[in-house]
């Protein structure tokens, strides 16, 4: 799968599993059959999903033949963007569920019956609402809470040995529920705004996990340890 950075950042694959991934998911001849959950976060990548890393992750999992299931969980979002002007709404709710599903085009499932059992790999694509939505990390940094339900899944598949997929800013949450676990996030500096959100990695190390620096242009296969 791919770990994608958003508005400026270009694209580098991330994988996070507590084994070697099975090849199977790193090329897009090879994952026939295999069942995928993709978790959403809202609809829009500063209060929900990036749209763009969601959609490129479907076609790759498309043109691999995977079988494809969408969840998200069923809560309100932290707050509304207007991306237009990229500041809040006032006033105005939404809920994560029904955001995501212009995504799925209304093909979506609650992410409380998400099952371990029934899938071979998890992915989270990236935007704002894997850490105002799914998680608290925007407002609280290391000391934030995940969603009872993205808590269970990304530790039931780390369990059972099952690839998990973290987009953009979303390897927080595995920085927060996995001991020890290596991820990343690219760069740790700036390097003239080429890595704008790189104050991330600080904050994933501060969290106890392992952040290993990479280009745009690396494949990164890890492991936890």
């Amino acid at each position: 799968m791919f770990y994608s950075r958003s508005l400026a950042f270009k694209w580098v694959p991330y994988f996070v599993k507590s084994e070697v991934l099975h090849a199977g998911f790193r090329t897009s001849a090879s994952c026939c059959a295999a069942k995928v959950a993709v978790v959403l976060s809202g609809c829009g990548v500063y209060d929900g999903t990036e749209i763009h890393e969601a959609s490129a992750i479907l076609v790759h999992l498309s043109r691999g033949r995977a079988e494809v299931q969408m969840f998200a969980p069923d809560v309100a979002q932290m707050h509304v963007i207007d991306h237009g002007k990229g500041t809040p709404t006032e006033a105005t709710t939404r809920n994560v569920l029904a955001e995501s599903a212009r995504i799925a085009r209304g093909n979506i499932t609650d992410l409380a019956q998400l099952s371990v059992v029934n899938h071979d790999a998890i992915i989270f694509p990236g935007g704002f609402g894997a850490v105002k939505n799914l998680s608290t990390f925007a407002v609280d940094g290391p000391d934030c809470r995940v969603n009872k339900d993205v808590e269970r899944v990304l530790k039931e598949f780390h369990k059972a040995g099952k690839p998990i997929g973290l987009c953009c800013i979303s390897p927080v949450l595995a920085a927060k529920l996995i001991p020890g676990v290596e991820v990343t996030v690219g760069k740790e500096e700036e390097e003239g705004g080429r890595w704008p959100y790189a104050g991330t990695a600080g904050a994933i190390k501060a969290l106890g996990a392992t952040h290993v620096n990479k280009d745009v242009t690396i494949s990164l296969i890890i492991t936890d340890r």
